[in-house]
């Protein structure tokens, strides 16, 4: 119903810059918060930003001032700009969305992830 795109992850030093993209499509009829979320080997998913469709902004305190999430509304997209990467943010950033989905009768509303792309920040 509704599918995620994931892209710019990579390797990167510390210190470097990345910026990922997350396009979502399918039967959406709105969307309702989108952001990202990671998981490093060992650890938990965690979340690391996000975005409410009216622009409230939630961010862990370890990437405040470092993460940047924005949305293209009329793209079904949200980026995270990531600067001055540390080698702890390596892990697989998943994007996620809360949208409600056009049913044949009637709407449903539920989250839906991305695959992951792996970043990864070398020291």
């Amino acid at each position: 119903q509704v599918q995620l795109v994931e892209s710019g992850g990579g390797l990167v030093q510390a210190g470097g810059s990345l910026r990922l993209s997350c396009v979502a499509s399918g039967s959406i009829f709105s969307i309702h918060a989108m952001g990202w979320h990671r998981q490093a080997p060992g650890k938990q998913r965690e979340l690391v930003a996000a975005m409410a469709s009216g622009g409230r902004t939630n961010y862990a305190d370890s990437v405040k001032g470092r993460f940047t999430i924005s949305r293209d509304n009329a793209k079904n997209t949200v980026y995270l700009q990531m600067n001055s990467l540390k080698p702890e943010d390596t892990a697989v950033y998943y994007c996620g969305v809360d949208v409600t989905v056009v049913g044949s009768t009637v709407h449903s509303r539920g989250d839906y992830w991305g695959q992951g792309t792996q970043v990864t920040v070398s020291s």
